[in-house]
């Protein structure tokens, strides 16, 4: 089963699938009462609803591989529209079913929305994780909680994993070397600690 980009708006796919399969439901039923009446020519489909199908043909091939790129030609103009009807009706499906599947997919771990992180990670890293770029955006994001930790402790002197095990040394401050604290006890390790200065070893070795 095909996992979906996570910058995939469902949201504005639902919207834009359903007034299209309005537009054609619309087409159908005219298409069929002109052919009931005798001597009414069907009319071709208006100039919007053909340019909504090609917003839809888009969406719809993002959630199968073509399944927005059915041919047209060959075929009258309720069976054309019939098929444009029915790859978009699959297309809202998957669309309407979209964030559910993610959620029965997911490992069974922790997980954290990505605009939940601190601003110091996301905000430098969110044009490159959105372009696709995962891991320059790590490696970005890794770079500035760096430069952040030294700007306010005023540690230019050190960097990464130095500095993380330094700034969360449990020694008290001593003259050019502060320290830092989580809020709550304060005498005892913080938890985690190893944490930061192991990732940021991890970058530096990649």
């Amino acid at each position: 089963m095909r996992l979906y980009d996570p910058v995939v708006d469902h949201a504005y796919a639902i919207e834009t699938l359903t007034k299209f399969l309005d537009g054609v439901n619309q087409h159908l039923s005219d298409l069929d009462s002109a052919n009931m009446r005798e001597g009414v020519t069907p009319t071709d489909a208006p100039q919007e609803l053909e340019l909504e199908e090609v917003r839809a043909r888009l969406i719809e091939s993002t959630y199968v591989p073509n399944l927005g790129g059915y041919v047209v030609d060959e075929w009258s103009q309720r069976e054309r529209w019939w098929i444009a009807r029915e790859a978009a009706i699959q297309a809202l499906g998957r669309a309407q079913s979209a964030e559910e599947i993610a959620v029965f997919l997911r490992p069974a771990s922790p997980s954290i929305a990505a605009d939940d992180l601190h601003p110091w990670v996301w905000e430098p890293a969110a044009q490159l994780w959105a372009a696709g770029a995962r891991q320059d955006a790590v490696l970005t994001a890794a770079r500035t909680v760096n430069r952040r930790l030294q700007q306010k402790l005023n540690r230019h002197d050190i960097g990464e994993t130095d500095l993380c095990m330094q700034s969360f040394d449990m020694k008290a401050p001593a003259a050019g070397k502060p320290r830092l604290r989580f809020d709550g006890d304060r005498s005892t390790r913080p938890p985690g600690l190893s944490w930061p200065s192991g990732t940021s070893l991890r970058m530096r070795t990649r």
